[in-house]
């Protein structure tokens, strides 16, 4: 169970990396990368910031590369923008949950575009 407070240092963390990523984080590896999460333990010690990254596996594996590279850097610049005795240790997790809606979405609609050729046949 999370407590309240592990809660409100998830939000805080996913918001301050949303925005290193968006005005910061200059590596050229970084395509498109949306931060969908953050699960913090409650001893608040470690980190696990999800992200969807659009692209191909190419560049969802150097986006990652990126991020894992970053690491430092992100921990060191959430421990000067957060008070909190301890920064979390950071790790960076994919997630498909996106990508996997999206693909839902384009069989659902390809189900209805067939159902109406065939009323329309």
């Amino acid at each position: 169970m999370t407590s309240h407070r592990a809660n409100r240092v998830a939000e805080e963390i996913k918001k301050e990396i949303t925005q290193m990523l968006r005005d910061e984080m200059k590596d050229p590896r970084l395509g498109f990368i949306t931060v969908t999460g953050v699960e913090v333990t409650p001893d608040i010690r470690y980190a696990k910031v999800f992200v969807s990254i659009f692209g191909n596996d190419e560049n969802k594996a150097q986006s990652l590369q990126a991020l894992e590279s970053a690491k430092g850097f992100v921990r060191s610049e959430l421990g000067k923008r957060m008070r909190l005795r301890y920064t979390p240790e950071i790790s960076f997790k994919f997630d498909s949950s996106i990508e996997y809606g999206a693909r839902i979405m384009k069989l659902l609609k390809e189900v209805k575009d067939t159902e109406n050729e065939n009323e329309h046949s």
